[in-house]
Formats: C-alpha cells, structure tokens, sequence
C-alpha cells in the first residue's frame, strides 16, 4: 500500500494524507479518522519505506511507574529485548490526557502496542483493533470487547481466597474498603469479597462497605477510619490493594488499636510495601511480572502473523497469610464500650 492508494481510497490530496502519517498537526479530526479508517481497510498499518522494518512497541501506562506498574513496565521491556524491539514508553498520570490511540496506526516506527490499564473506553479500543493494528491491553480497566486481546489476574477468586481466609478465622463483621467502582478488578474483587460472606449465611452490612475514587493509601486511610469509627465497628478489613490497606494500618494505629488482635487488615497484589511495613500484610499475590511477559508473548504472535485463540488470558492469583490477620476477638472495644462480636445471618 502507498500514500497514493490511500488517497484514492479517501479522495484526498496525498498531501493531506502525507500530513495524516507524519502526525502533523494542522489536520482536522474527521480527516484524520477518515485516513486512518481507510487504512485499516486496505489491511496496513502505515505505508512504510522498501526494507523499512518498525522495530518500536508502544507501551502506554498512564500512571506513576511504582512498585505495582514499575514491575510491569520493567517485566514487558526485558521480554521484548531479546526479539530485537524496542519500547516507545508513554508514562505518568499526564499522559491520561494524551489521545493517541488514533495516531499509532499511521506510525512507521511502531509494530504494535501494550496498553496498561488503558483508560480509553472499549469502543475506542475496538475502533484500533478494526483498523487492524496489533496490540494487547494488560490488566483492562474495562470489560474488554470481543476479539480483543487482553491479559489479567484472576480478580475474584483471589478476594474470595482473602474473605474465606478471615471467615475461617472466624470473622463474619468484615468491613471493605473498595477501589473505583468504574474498574474491572475493582467490580470482581468486590464480588470476590461477596461470595463468601453469602457461603458462611452473612448478609454484608451496607455500613461496612466503602469505596473511593482513587487506591491510594491516604483514601485507603480515610476509608478506614470512617469504618473504624462506627460503633459498632468492623473486626476485619479487606482494602482494594496493599497501599490502602496500608492506610488502614495507620487508622488502626491512631484508635490504639492492635493488629490483628484487635483488628486484622489484609490487601492485595503483595507489593514489596506490604512486606516492610509491621505486621507485614495478609495480602493476595499477583503475576505482575508474568503479566507482563504474557503480554508480550501474545503480542509477538500477532507480529509473527499467528492466530491467537486465547485472547483473554487470566493468570492465577495466590493468597499469602502473614501477620496481619488473626483470630476475631471474642469481646472487642468500639467507641468505647465493650461488643460483643455478631453477624448478620441470612434466614
């Protein structure tokens, strides 16, 4: 395919498409889309040079590289190293305000992509797939459409592992404290937490239920603390992640009181802040590291031509008892006053 091909196909100048490919910016948004669309058509990403081979992938993680991205980020990079391709990096929280989906398909530095956690809705994603780019979306942020390939942890059945573990223990009053209700992994580790409780006969009290927009250990704190502050107050916590459950620690912490003899606290995804702070976090450990490589291993067979038939692909979740869960108490202080330990059972 040639720039004179698209032009034929759209009834467009060659130099406007010419300005399309090379990303200029003094192209109106219906003609881009209409360049790109035609593209998709013709069954090519971009016309490229003769012998001109894209050796980039574009890996767009659109949030602080911490100890939760950073693993992956770093995980996807070692991967793609050995097969000669090099990685075109878009990181931060600004970069949620970059629209680049609908530029990668004119590049001819790029053969495909990885989208962490995209925060693009599925229909824009869908539209990529249409055009017939190659890419893999890590950990989606919403149910991904069909045909799409896409990597996860297995959300639910690790928070029905954590929410077993502290009924076995004999908790039945657990209070949560949710990530974004808009999130993939935020719906399925809720009803991961729900399932069991439902198992053991426990309604779940809607005043032991939380959610907040962002996971982050000062909303995980602030969570904590308004459901420490009920009188009559959870014996467990299970937080979206480990940093807020690490804010729950704090909360705990400035009521004086004990984990876990007083309180047991868990979270999820086992990042190495879980394991430093004390007691080290009862938490759910995920494959970030194989995510990352799983990702990748996909998206090779896509370049390599390959039919790929497992498009979504859910890597085991595994639960990882330390000291930060404990027996209930039989007797517990809540504001101030001696409770005794009930649940609300299903009849």
């Amino acid at each position: 395919m040639t720039v004179r091909d698209v032009a034929a196909r759209t009834g467009l100048s060659i130099a406007t498409v010419s300005r399309v490919l090379n990303g200029r910016a003094n192209v109106a948004p219906d003609t881009r889309e209409r360049v790109l669309a035609a593209m998709g058509e013709l069954g090519q990403k971009a016309p490229r040079r003769r012998g001109e081979r894209a050796t980039g992938v574009y890996l767009r993680c659109p949030y602080l590289l911490t100890d939760y991205f950073g693993l992956i980020v770093s995980a996807v990079t070692e991967a793609l190293e050995p097969h000669g391709l090099q990685v075109i990096l878009n990181a931060g929280v600004a970069a949620q305000r970059d629209h680049v989906l609908t530029a990668l398909t004119g590049r001819r530095d790029v053969a495909g992509a990885i989208l962490i956690l995209p925060p693009e809705p599925g229909a824009e994603l869908a539209r990529l797939r249409d055009r017939g780019f190659p890419f893999v979306v890590l950990d989606p942020r919403t149910p991904p459409p069909r045909n799409l390939a896409a990597v996860s942890a297995a959300h639910f059945s690790g928070a029905r592992q954590l929410t077993a573990h502290l009924i076995e223990l004999g908790h039945r009053r657990i209070g949560i404290a949710g990530g974004p209700r808009d999130w993939l992994a935020g719906e399925n580790r809720f009803a991961g937490y729900l399932a069991p409780l439902a198992d053991a006969g426990v309604l779940p009290a809607p005043e032991l239920i939380r959610f907040v927009a962002e996971p982050t250990v000062e909303l995980g704190h602030r969570a904590a603390a308004e459901l420490l502050d009920l009188p009559d107050r959870p014996t467990a916590l299970v937080a979206f992640n480990d940093k807020m459950a690490i804010g729950a620690l704090h909360a705990a912490a400035e009521r004086g009181l004990r984990v876990p003899e007083d309180l047991s606290v868990a979270g999820f995804d086992d990042i190495e802040l879980g394991q430093a702070c004390r007691p080290r976090l009862t938490t759910v450990r995920q494959p970030l590291e194989e995510m990352g490589r799983m990702a990748v291993h996909l998206l090779l067979r896509m370049l390599g031509g390959h039919r790929v038939d497992a498009l979504h692909v859910e890597l085991a979740t595994e639960l990882v008892v330390r000291e930060s869960t404990g027996p209930v108490p039989d007797v517990f202080h809540g504001s101030g006053t001696g409770t005794r330990h009930s649940g609300t059972r299903m009849h």
